[in-house]
C-alpha cells in the first residue's frame, strides 16, 4: 500500500487537472518524441491555454525536458519520479475514477481554503 500512498500524494501535489495527467501520459508513452504545442493540442483535443498550463506545471514538477522553444518531451529528473509516473499510469488504467477523484479533491480543498480566508467571523 506504500506505492498507492505515494501515488496519491504524487497526484495531489503534481496535477491541477486531469488535462495535466493526460498530457504527461501522452508524452511518457514515447519518451524519445519531442512534441510541439500544436501536436499536443490536437492529440488531447484541448485548448492551447490548457496545454500551456499543463506544460508549465509538469515542467515545474521536473517531468519534462524542453528540447527547444518549439517542443518538449517526457524526461523526469529522477528514476524515482519515473517510477511514480509509471505507477500512476497503471492506476489510471485500472481505476480512472479513483485518480480523477484524488485530483479533484486536492483542488477543491485548495479552493475551499482560499474561500475560507474571506469568511467573516463573529467574535
Amino acid at each position: 500500500m506504500l506505492v498507492e500512498k505515494n501515488v496519491s500524494e504524487f497526484l495531489r501535489s503534481t496535477f491541477r487537472s486531469i488535462w495535466s495527467l493526460e498530457l504527461l501520459l501522452l508524452l511518457a508513452d514515447d519518451a524519445t518524441r519531442c512534441w510541439t504545442n500544436p501536436e499536443m493540442v490536437a492529440a488531447l483535443r484541448a485548448s492551447e491555454l490548457v496545454v500551456n498550463q499543463a506544460i508549465d506545471n509538469l515542467n515545474a514538477a521536473g517531468l519534462l525536458v524542453p528540447e527547444s522553444r518549439q517542443c518538449v518531451r517526457y524526461g523526469p529528473v529522477s528514476a524515482d519520479l519515473h517510477q511514480l509516473v509509471m505507477a500512476t499510469a497503471t492506476l489510471y488504467m485500472q481505476s480512472p475514477h479513483v485518480v480523477r477523484r484524488i485530483i479533484v479533491r486536492a483542488q477543491s480543498g485548495s479552493i475551499a481554503a482560499f474561500a475560507d480566508a474571506f469568511k467573516f467571523r463573529k467574535d
